[in-house]
């Protein structure tokens, strides 16, 4: 039987955690910073928008590829060898940038900087799991992990934008390369721990033990489910609240209060969680998150006006950003300890394929039925998804 990865002691944590957190927001807003100074480099210079469209479809692209293979990479080595891939590739494609602005040079940017979110990623996550003492400390360290992301898509946008206007695109691109090389000085704080007993390559009858594997267990399979609902639910409000604003005729600015809202509860939620984590239950949390977001989607576009769009995804963010930590703590509760990568590159491969082939299809529904339509379709499918919640068996220890 496999022996489980060894856990750092409470000392090594307290520094450590904060240090790859700091190595993930590096991380993600390099891709950040390269998507924002990329998207708006090709429209200066007069590319149509559909550029646009697959220029940011294309960071999706690389996390498909790699999700599966940064998992067991994270297995076998820990933290170090993922978050330095990640590193290699996040350096590589700003530092391409850098020297050229060719369109297919900002092609390459995107696929290195996408892949390298997925690979550091999953190895972040996973480090992450060790340094919970128990399986109720999981929701407090998944909820400082999820902030970052969230700190990385609030912060680069807005240093990107200074530097392009009062020093140029190139800047946004330097800016973006600096950032991977502050994730590995980070990560180097953290003690190397190499996995103790990790059999992933084969199973007691010698065949090989694969990610797809996983998906015999059942507690498993209805989580994977109940995250790739919610999920795209998240995509269909991004999709919707542009359309829907521009449609009433909203100015740009209120809109972007309307995302933002969004965004302000998303954030306040998981630091609410890392605060009262001890007396949360995530299945009880996760379904109420689930009941919240469907009856926000049934009734946003009757919303009134944009204090109700505000109200109405203030509420949403509430629901949706409460989901990754509770997900990434059953998520290691479900799944054997020695193959955690594995669980978590199979949970970025759905989410980051449903990124790039829920948006045509939410435009499409929009097209025939209307723009409020791909809410109503989303929470259909999170209602039907409660079916599945109700399967996710968390073990008492894990």
């Amino acid at each position: 039987m496999s022996g489980a990865p060894a856990r750092p002691d409470e000392s090594t944590t307290r520094g450590a955690l904060p240090a790859i957190i700091g190595a993930l927001v590096c991380v993600h807003a390099c891709m950040a910073a390269t998507r924002v100074t990329a998207s708006l480099l090709v429209l200066d210079r007069g590319y149509p928008e559909w550029t646009v469209g697959v220029l940011l479809a294309l960071f999706a692209v690389a996390p498909i590829g790699l999700s599966l293979w940064a998992g067991r990479l994270a297995d076998r080595h820990g933290l170090h060898r993922p978050l330095a891939v990640g590193v290699a590739l996040g350096a590589s494609g700003a530092a391409a940038a850098v020297v050229s602005q060719h369109v297919a040079v900002l092609a390459f940017a995107a696929l290195a900087t996408g892949g390298a979110v997925a690979v550091a990623a999953v190895g972040i996550q996973r480090e992450a799991g060790l340094m919970a003492r128990e399986p109720r400390d999981l929701k407090r360290v998944f909820s400082w992990v999820a902030l970052g992301p969230a700190l990385s898509n609030a912060l680069a946008p807005v240093v990107v934008g200074l530097l392009i206007d009062h020093v140029g695109f190139r800047s946004g691109f330097v800016f973006a390369l600096a950032l991977p090389l502050l994730a590995w000085g980070l990560g180097r704080r953290v003690p190397r721990a190499v996995p103790v007993g990790w059999h992933a390559e084969e199973d007691s009858q010698g065949r090989p033990r694969t990610a797809w594997g996983l998906l015999r267990r059942a507690p498993l399979r209805a989580l994977l489910l109940v995250n790739l609902s919610l999920s795209a639910c998240w995509d269909a409000h991004s999709f919707v609240v542009p359309v829907l604003g521009h449609g009433r005729g909203y100015s740009a600015s209120a809109i972007g209060l309307i995302l933002g809202a969004f965004a302000v509860a998303a954030t306040l939620v998981r630091l609410g969680i890392s605060r009262w984590a001890d007396h949360l239950d995530e299945r009880r949390a996760l379904r109420w998150a689930m009941s919240l977001a469907t009856g926000v989607c049934a009734v946003y576009y009757w919303l009134p006006g944009v204090p109700g769009m505000v109200l109405g995804s203030a509420l949403l963010g509430l629901a949706l950003g409460s989901v990754q930590p509770m997900i990434l703590a059953m998520l290691h509760q479900v799944t054997p300890a020695d193959r955690h990568g594995q669980a978590l590159g199979l949970r970025m491969l759905a989410t980051n394929g449903a990124t790039i082939v829920m948006p045509v299809g939410f435009g499409a529904l929009a097209a025939l039925a209307g723009p409020a339509a791909p809410l109503w379709l989303m929470a259909g499918i999170v209602l039907v998804a409660q079916a599945a919640a109700r399967h996710i068996r968390v073990p008492a220890q894990a």
